[in-house]
Protein backbone atom coordinates (compact mmCIF):
# COMPACT_ATOMS: atom_id res chain seq x y z
CA UNK A 1 0.00 0.00 0.00
CA UNK A 2 1.57 3.42 -1.04
CA UNK A 3 1.34 6.01 1.82
CA UNK A 4 -0.95 9.30 1.88
CA UNK A 5 -1.76 10.90 -1.63
CA UNK A 6 -3.03 14.23 -2.37
CA UNK A 7 -3.75 15.78 -5.46
CA UNK A 8 -6.34 18.34 -7.21
CA UNK A 9 -8.60 16.68 -9.64
CA UNK A 10 -9.09 18.40 -13.45
CA UNK A 11 -10.89 21.14 -12.01
CA UNK A 12 -8.63 22.25 -10.09
CA UNK A 13 -10.70 22.85 -7.08
CA UNK A 14 -11.30 19.79 -5.46
CA UNK A 15 -8.97 18.05 -3.68
CA UNK A 16 -8.53 14.52 -3.52
CA UNK A 17 -6.76 12.48 -0.85
CA UNK A 18 -6.12 8.78 -0.92
CA UNK A 19 -4.43 6.61 1.92
CA UNK A 20 -5.56 3.02 1.68
CA UNK A 21 -9.50 2.56 2.17
CA UNK A 22 -9.50 6.18 2.64
CA UNK A 23 -10.43 8.05 -0.34
CA UNK A 24 -11.67 11.59 0.37
CA UNK A 25 -12.83 14.91 -1.95
CA UNK A 26 -12.40 17.78 0.12
CA UNK A 27 -13.36 21.16 -1.41
CA UNK A 28 -13.25 24.29 0.56
CA UNK A 29 -15.18 28.20 -0.30
CA UNK A 30 -13.93 31.54 0.94
CA UNK A 31 -10.98 34.13 0.48
CA UNK A 32 -8.09 32.46 -1.52
CA UNK A 33 -6.02 32.83 1.29
CA UNK A 34 -7.43 31.08 3.70
CA UNK A 35 -8.62 28.27 1.54
CA UNK A 36 -5.39 27.58 0.57
CA UNK A 37 -4.37 27.58 4.34
CA UNK A 38 -7.38 25.20 4.82
CA UNK A 39 -6.03 23.04 2.33
CA UNK A 40 -2.37 22.54 3.76
CA UNK A 41 -4.16 22.07 6.86
CA UNK A 42 -5.99 19.24 5.37
CA UNK A 43 -3.12 17.68 3.99
CA UNK A 44 -1.03 17.75 7.12
CA UNK A 45 -3.42 15.82 9.39
CA UNK A 46 -4.43 13.20 6.22
CA UNK A 47 -0.62 12.13 6.84
CA UNK A 48 -1.33 10.40 10.40
CA UNK A 49 -5.52 9.75 9.87
CA UNK A 50 -5.26 5.87 9.08
CA UNK A 51 -1.86 5.22 11.12
CA UNK A 52 -4.12 6.08 14.25
CA UNK A 53 -6.75 4.31 13.28
CA UNK A 54 -5.09 0.59 12.76
CA UNK A 55 -2.95 1.14 16.12
CA UNK A 56 -6.84 0.80 17.65
CA UNK A 57 -8.24 -1.45 14.95
CA UNK A 58 -8.42 -4.57 17.11
CA UNK A 59 -10.66 -2.34 19.77
CA UNK A 60 -12.38 -1.00 17.35
CA UNK A 61 -13.68 -4.20 15.43
CA UNK A 62 -15.50 -4.87 19.18
CA UNK A 63 -19.13 -4.41 19.56
CA UNK A 64 -19.76 -0.80 21.66
CA UNK A 65 -21.60 -1.06 24.68
CA UNK A 66 -23.87 1.48 26.18
CA UNK A 67 -23.13 1.36 29.68
CA UNK A 68 -19.79 1.00 29.67
CA UNK A 69 -18.00 3.52 26.73
CA UNK A 70 -14.47 3.54 26.01
CA UNK A 71 -11.65 5.46 26.33
CA UNK A 72 -9.54 6.00 22.35
CA UNK A 73 -6.28 7.42 22.25
CA UNK A 74 -7.09 8.74 18.92
CA UNK A 75 -9.80 11.47 18.21
CA UNK A 76 -11.30 10.10 15.39
CA UNK A 77 -11.68 6.71 17.40
CA UNK A 78 -13.10 8.82 20.13
CA UNK A 79 -15.89 10.09 17.19
CA UNK A 80 -16.10 6.62 16.61
CA UNK A 81 -17.06 5.52 19.85
CA UNK A 82 -19.19 8.70 20.70
CA UNK A 83 -21.12 7.92 17.66
CA UNK A 84 -22.11 4.49 18.08
CA UNK A 85 -22.72 4.22 22.12
CA UNK A 86 -26.72 6.07 21.46
CA UNK A 87 -27.03 3.07 19.23
CA UNK A 88 -25.18 0.59 21.23
CA UNK A 89 -28.70 -1.25 22.53
CA UNK A 90 -28.38 -3.04 18.59
CA UNK A 91 -25.31 -4.68 18.15
CA UNK A 92 -22.68 -1.71 16.65
CA UNK A 93 -18.99 -1.78 16.56
CA UNK A 94 -16.98 2.08 15.78
CA UNK A 95 -16.66 0.48 12.11
CA UNK A 96 -20.11 1.49 11.09
CA UNK A 97 -18.92 5.09 12.11
CA UNK A 98 -15.40 5.19 10.51
CA UNK A 99 -15.97 6.74 7.49
CA UNK A 100 -18.19 9.97 8.74
CA UNK A 101 -15.88 10.17 11.67
CA UNK A 102 -12.85 10.43 9.25
CA UNK A 103 -14.51 13.22 7.59
CA UNK A 104 -15.62 14.99 10.70
CA UNK A 105 -11.93 14.86 11.60
CA UNK A 106 -10.85 16.21 8.48
CA UNK A 107 -12.94 18.74 8.35
CA UNK A 108 -12.23 20.00 11.66
CA UNK A 109 -8.69 19.78 10.76
CA UNK A 110 -9.00 22.18 7.69
CA UNK A 111 -11.16 24.58 9.57
CA UNK A 112 -8.90 24.94 12.71
CA UNK A 113 -8.15 28.64 12.68
CA UNK A 114 -9.65 29.67 9.41
CA UNK A 115 -12.39 32.24 7.95
CA UNK A 116 -14.37 29.53 5.55
CA UNK A 117 -17.39 30.35 3.58
CA UNK A 118 -18.42 26.23 3.04
CA UNK A 119 -16.60 23.36 2.95
CA UNK A 120 -16.93 19.88 2.71
CA UNK A 121 -14.87 16.45 3.12
CA UNK A 122 -16.91 13.28 0.64
CA UNK A 123 -15.59 10.13 2.05
CA UNK A 124 -17.01 8.04 -0.21
CA UNK A 125 -20.27 9.32 0.11
CA UNK A 126 -20.52 9.95 3.84
CA UNK A 127 -19.73 13.81 4.36
CA UNK A 128 -18.87 16.39 7.10
CA UNK A 129 -19.81 19.71 6.13
CA UNK A 130 -19.55 23.30 6.96
CA UNK A 131 -21.37 25.88 6.42
CA UNK A 132 -21.24 29.28 7.34
CA UNK A 133 -23.94 31.49 8.57
CA UNK A 134 -26.18 32.58 5.51
CA UNK A 135 -24.78 29.91 3.62
CA UNK A 136 -26.19 26.76 1.89
CA UNK A 137 -24.76 23.90 0.28
CA UNK A 138 -26.26 21.59 -2.08
CA UNK A 139 -26.25 17.57 -2.20
CA UNK A 140 -26.75 15.20 -4.81
CA UNK A 141 -28.61 12.29 -3.41
CA UNK A 142 -27.91 8.61 -4.71
CA UNK A 143 -29.27 5.32 -4.97
CA UNK A 144 -32.94 6.50 -5.97
CA UNK A 145 -32.64 5.35 -9.55
CA UNK A 146 -32.48 8.75 -10.99
CA UNK A 147 -29.00 9.11 -11.52
CA UNK A 148 -27.55 11.97 -9.83
CA UNK A 149 -30.60 14.30 -10.54
CA UNK A 150 -32.22 13.93 -6.89
CA UNK A 151 -31.02 16.88 -4.88
CA UNK A 152 -31.26 18.24 -1.31
CA UNK A 153 -30.22 21.78 -0.30
CA UNK A 154 -29.11 22.03 3.80
CA UNK A 155 -28.86 25.92 5.07
CA UNK A 156 -26.89 27.08 7.81
CA UNK A 157 -29.98 27.05 10.33
CA UNK A 158 -30.94 23.52 9.13
CA UNK A 159 -28.00 21.98 11.89
CA UNK A 160 -27.34 18.99 9.47
CA UNK A 161 -23.57 18.72 9.58
CA UNK A 162 -23.10 15.15 8.37
CA UNK A 163 -24.89 13.01 5.36
CA UNK A 164 -24.18 9.33 4.97
CA UNK A 165 -25.27 6.63 2.77
CA UNK A 166 -25.07 3.04 3.35
CA UNK A 167 -26.47 -0.27 1.38
CA UNK A 168 -25.91 -3.29 0.13
CA UNK A 169 -24.36 -1.74 -3.64
CA UNK A 170 -21.84 0.53 -1.47
CA UNK A 171 -18.39 -0.57 -0.09
CA UNK A 172 -18.98 -1.61 3.22
CA UNK A 173 -21.08 -4.77 3.92
CA UNK A 174 -24.22 -4.35 4.34
CA UNK A 175 -26.70 -7.24 5.54
CA UNK A 176 -29.92 -5.49 4.39
CA UNK A 177 -31.08 -5.15 1.04
CA UNK A 178 -31.98 -1.80 0.63
CA UNK A 179 -30.28 -0.21 -2.49
CA UNK A 180 -29.51 3.51 -0.46
CA UNK A 181 -30.55 4.63 2.75
CA UNK A 182 -29.27 8.52 3.51
CA UNK A 183 -29.52 9.94 6.63
CA UNK A 184 -28.82 13.52 7.54
CA UNK A 185 -27.49 14.44 11.07
CA UNK A 186 -25.76 16.72 13.10
CA UNK A 187 -21.80 15.46 12.27
CA UNK A 188 -21.09 12.72 9.68
CA UNK A 189 -20.20 10.22 11.97
CA UNK A 190 -23.85 10.29 13.41
CA UNK A 191 -24.78 9.84 10.04
CA UNK A 192 -23.08 7.11 9.22
CA UNK A 193 -23.97 5.10 12.34
CA UNK A 194 -27.40 5.66 11.75
CA UNK A 195 -27.07 4.86 8.14
CA UNK A 196 -25.68 1.81 8.39
CA UNK A 197 -27.82 0.30 10.95
CA UNK A 198 -31.27 1.40 9.17
CA UNK A 199 -29.49 -0.08 6.07
CA UNK A 200 -28.97 -3.79 7.60
CA UNK A 201 -32.52 -3.27 9.39
CA UNK A 202 -34.15 -3.21 5.53
CA UNK A 203 -34.47 -6.80 5.16
CA UNK A 204 -37.24 -9.48 4.29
Amino acid sequence: MQGPQAHWLQDGKRLHLNHGPIDLIVEVFGEADECRRAYEQAIARFQTILVELVEELPELRLPAFFLAPRTFAGPTARRMEAAVMPLAECFITPMAAVAGSVADEMLAALLAGRKIERAYVNNGGDCALHIGKGQSMGLAVAGTGNGMADRITIRAEDGVRGVATSGWRGRPFSLGIADAVTVLARTGAEADAAATLIAHAVDL
